[in-house]
C-alpha cells in the first residue's frame, strides 16, 4: 500500500486587538541630518515602538501528518538537514506551490508600485511608503520572512538606514495567534493539564513575537510567578519550506552566474533560526549566561525551569520592570555600563555571546538592576576572534593600520589570501577621520561601522555574520545612553573593561598585548598609556558598583560630582590596592623590569634627582660622591619626570604624607598588602643600590665617563 499523503493548507494567524502604546522621543534632534538615519538604525531606536502590528495576519504553511502512518523517517529534522527538508518537501508539491503563489503574489503589488515610482522617477519621495509596506509584508509570510528581515535590519552593509529602521520594528510588532492552540502546545509539550503546572496563567498572551508568545503565569510548586514563551503552531514547517525554496533560488542563482554563494547564506541563516525553534537550547543558554555573568552586581539573568521546558515551551522567572530604553530613571547611563561589561564578558571571555539584545530584551528592575532577557539567538566567540578584537582595540588607539590589517584578517573581515596592504589607504581614512575626536575613546562604534560598510563596495571586505551581531549588541546599548548623554562613546564606556582584562588576565596572548600597550610599536615605555589603564581600573571597579567605590556606602550614591574616569575620595588608590595585590602580580612585573631598565641608563645624578623628587632619601649619596657623576641629559630628565608621575598617581595622598584619613585606611589593609608591599621595595632598592654603585664603580675607573664638576 502506498505510503499515505499528508495534507496542508496555508492558513493566517490573526492577532486580537489588544495592542497599545506610545513610542518614545527620540534623541536624533541633537545630531545632524546626514548622520540622523544611520545612527537610529544602527542603533535600533525603532525597536523601541510597541503599537499594534501593522498587519493582523501572518501566514504560516500547515501540515497535518498521519501519526499512525508507517512511514517513520517522512517528517522535518528538528535539527538542520538541508537533505532531509529537501526529501520531505519533494514529496509535497502542492505545498510547495502554494508557498511559492503566496510569497510571489505577496510581493508583486510591492514591485509593481516600486517599479512606477522608478518609471515617475518618484522613489525618494516615496521611500518611506515602500519601506513600511515591505515590512507588512514581511510580516505576512511568517517566521523565516521575519527573522530574515531582522537579521537585514543589522547590515549597514546591505541595506539602507531607512530600510533598517523601519526592519527593526519587526522585533516586537508581529501578530499574536489564537490563545486556545498555545494553552494545547502546553498540554501537548509538557505530558498534562495546564493546572497540572500552573496555578494561574492569563488568558491572553502578553506579548507576541515571531516564533511565539508569552504568557504570565505561576508555578502550581513552587508558588514562583514564570513567563512562559509558547512556540507558535506549524512554525518548523513554514520556515523548513522557506528554507529549501531558498535553497532551490540559492542553486538557481549560481547557475546563472552569481556571485554570491547564495545557498552558504541560506545554510548559515539556517542553523541558527534551527537552534531557535528548540526552546530547550534556549533554556541551557540562560543557565550557562546566569553562570557566566554572576560576579557582576547587579545585573539579573532570570532563573529558567528545565524541568518546565520542552521544544517548544519555555519556562523562566517573571521579572518586573520597565524597558532600558524607556527608563527615565537617573541610573540608566550606568547600567548601560554595566551591560556593556555584561556584554565584553561574553565577547572576550566566556565566549557565549547574546547576539539578540533589542531594547525589549533589557529591563530596568524596579530596585535598579538590569535584566537580561531572551536567548534564542546566541553565537560562539572563538579564542582566536577573542584575542583579535583586543589586539585590534590596542592597534587602533595607537594608529597602529598595518597590524589592523592584519587584525581584520583574523576576524573574518578580509579573505586570508588577500594582502590586506591595499586596503591600508582606505582604513587609514576612515580611521583618522574616526579618531579625530580625541583618540579612540571618542570613537562613535556605530559611525564606524558604517564607513566600514562602505568598503565592501571597493575591496573583497565585508563583515563578517557573528560581527554584525556585535555591532546590533554595541550599537543598541550606545543607541540606549545616547538618549540621557548625547556625549556618550561606547569605546569610552569599554575601555575600562578592556583595561582590567590587561591587567589580570596572565594568558600568553593578552600578556603580549599589555607589553604593546605599554610600550607601544617601538618599545618605549609610555608612562601616560600605564596611567591611564590604571585609571581605567579604577573606573571599571565603579561601574562594577553602579558609580561608587566599592567601599563606600551605597546611601551616598546621590552626592554630585560622581564621574567616570576620576579618582574616588579615597586617600588610597584603587590602583594602588590593585598593585599590590594578588591580581597585580602582572603589572608589577612590567614595573620592575621598568625600574630595572630605567636605573640602568640613568647616570648616578639623575638616580639622586629620583631619590630627591621622590622623598626617598636625600642623603643616599655623600657630597663627594656628586664629583663622579655624568650630567642629567633631556632623555634622562624625562625618564626620570616619567617615574616620578607613575609613582605619585599609584601613591595618591600617601605621598603628601600621613593624615588620620590615611591611617584609617591603610590599617586594615597591612595584614594582606604589607608582605607584598615589602617584598617589592626590597627589590627595587636592591636594584637602585646595585646599579648606583656601579656607575660608582665605573665613574672612577672608566676614562672619559666622568664628567667634570
Amino acid at each position: 500500500m502506498a505510503p499515505m499523503r499528508a495534507t496542508g493548507s496555508v492558513v493566517e494567524q490573526r492577532s486580537p486587538d489588544y495592542f497599545t502604546g506610545t513610542s518614545i522621543e527620540e534623541f536624533s534632534s541633537k545630531l545632524s541630518e546626514s548622520d540622523r538615519s544611520m545612527l537610529q538604525a544602527l542603533r535600533g531606536s525603532s525597536l523601541n515602538v510597541e503599537d499594534k502590528a501593522a498587519s493582523d495576519k501572518l501566514l504560516v504553511v500547515e501540515v497535518s501528518d498521519d501519526e499512525k502512518q508507517k512511514d517513520k523517517t517522512d517528517r522535518l529534522p528538528q535539527v538542520y538537514d538541508s537533505n532531509a527538508i529537501a526529501k520531505y518537501w519533494q514529496k509535497r508539491p502542492a505545498q510547495v506551490v502554494k508557498r511559492l503563489w503566496q510569497v510571489a503574489s505577496s510581493f508583486a503589488g510591492l514591485f509593481a508600485r516600486v517599479g512606477t515610482d522608478l518609471a515617475f522617477d518618484r522613489l525618494s519621495q516615496t521611500e518611506p511608503d515602500r519601506i513600511r509596506e515591505l515590512r507588512e509584508v514581511i510580516v505576512s509570510l511568517g517566521p523565516f520572512y521575519i527573522k530574515f528581515g531582522q537579521a537585514l535590519a543589522i547590515r549597514p552593509d546591505i541595506v539602507s538606514p531607512n530600510s533598517m529602521i523601519e526592519l527593526q520594528k519587526l522585533c516586537d510588532k508581529v501578530p499574536a495567534y489564537d490563545n486556545k492552540i498555545a494553552m494545547d502546545t502546553i498540554r501537548k509539550e509538557l505530558g498534562g493539564e495546564i493546572d497540572e503546572f500552573f496555578s494561574e496563567i492569563t488568558p491572553d498572551c502578553v506579548a507576541a513575537a515571531s516564533l511565539g508568545q508569552v504568557y504570565k503565569a505561576t508555578l502550581r510548586e513552587s508558588g514562583d510567578i514564570v513567563a512562559v514563551k509558547v512556540q507558535r503552531p506549524f512554525v518548523l514547517e513554514t520556515v523548513s519550506l522557506d528554507l529549501y525554496l531558498g535553497r532551490l533560488l540559492g542553486e538557481f542563482a549560481k547557475k546563472v552566474g552569481v556571485r554570491t554563494d547564495v545557498v552558504a547564506l541560506v545554510d548559515e541563516f539556517a542553523q541558527g533560526i534551527y537552534r531557535e525553534l528548540d526552546f530547550r537550547l534556549e533554556c541551557e543558554a540562560g543557565i550557562q549566561i546566569a553562570k557566566d555573568l554572576e560576579h557582576i552586581p547587579n545585573v539579573i539573568v532570570p532563573k529558567c525551569y528545565p524541568r518546565y521546558t520542552a521544544r517548544r515551551v519555555h519556562v523562566a522567572q517573571w521579572v518586573e520592570g520597565e524597558k532600558l530604553s524607556q527608563s527615565q530613571a537617573n541610573d540608566v547611563n550606568e547600567l548601560v555600563n554595566l551591560g556593556v561589561i555584561a556584554y565584553l564578558t561574553q565577547l572576550l571571555d566566556t565566549g557565549l555571546f547574546h547576539a539578540d539584545p533589542h531594547p525589549g530584551n533589557l529591563i530596568r528592575t524596579p530596585d535598579g538592576k538590569l535584566c537580561l532577557l531572551d536567548f534564542g539567538l546566541m553565537t560562539r566567540i572563538t579564542d582566536e576572534q577573542k584575542y583579535a578584537m583586543v589586539d585590534s582595540i590596542l592597534h587602533l588607539s595607537r594608529r597602529d593600520y598595518t597590524r589592523i590589517g592584519d587584525d581584520f584578517k583574523a576576524l573574518g573581515f578580509i579573505p586570508e589570501e588577500y594582502d590586506p596592504q591595499p586596503l591600508l589607504p582606505a582604513l587609514t581614512r576612515v580611521f583618522d577621520a574616526a579618531l579625530a575626536g580625541g583618540g579612540a575613546k571618542s570613537i562613535n562604534f556605530n559611525e564606524l561601522s558604517s564607513d566600514l560598510a562602505e568598503i565592501t563596495y571597493e575591496f573583497p571586505f565585508r563583515i563578517p555574520p557573528f560581527f554584525a551581531l556585535i555591532i546590533r549588541a554595541i550599537g543598541v546599548l550606545e543607541g540606549i545612553a545616547l538618549v540621557g548623554d548625547p556625549k556618550f562613546a561606547i569605546i569610552d564606556s569599554a575601555y575600562p573593561y578592556i583595561a582590567n582584562r590587561l591587567l589580570t588576565d596572565e594568558s600568553p596572548r593578552v600578556k603580549a598585548a599589555l607589553k604593546y600597550m605599554l610600550y607601544g610599536p617601538n618599545g618605549k615605555f609610555d608612562v601616560q598609556q600605564t596611567v591611564d589603564l590604571l585609571q581605567n581600573l579604577e573606573a571599571f571597579s565603579k561601574e562594577l558598583n553602579m558609580g561608587r567605590d566599592p567601599n563606600e556606602d551605597p546611601a551616598n550614591d546621590n552626592e554630585p560630582g560622581r564621574e567616570r574616569n576620576t579618582a574616588t575620595n579615597r586617600a588610597i588608590r584603587e590602583a594602588l590596592l590593585f598593585v599590590f595585590s594578588d591580581k597585580g602580580k602582572i603589572i608589577r612585573d612590567f614595573l620592575l623590569e621598568e625600574v630595572v631598565s630605567s636605573v640602568e641608563a640613568l647616570s648616578t645624578d639623575a638616580l639622586y634627582q629620583l631619590s630627591v623628587r621622590l622623598n626617598i632619601n636625600q642623603n643616599l649619596l655623600p657630597p663627594i660622591a656628586r664629583v663622579f657623576v655624568h650630567k642629567l641629559d633631556d632623555q634622562e630628565q624625562q625618564t626620570v619626570d616619567n617615574i616620578v608621575k607613575l609613582v605619585e598617581f599609584i601613591s595618591g595622598d600617601l605621598s603628601r604624607g600621613t593624615t588620620p584619613q590615611v591611617l584609617q585606611e591603610v590599617v586594615p589593609l597591612l595584614p594582606t598588602a604589607l608582605p607584598v608591599m615589602q617584598d617589592f621595595s626590597v627589590k627595587v632598592v636592591s636594584l637602585l643600590a646595585e646599579r648606583t654603585t656601579a656607575k660608582l664603580i665605573r665613574g672612577l675607573f672608566v676614562p672619559g665617563s666622568v664628567a667634570k664638576p
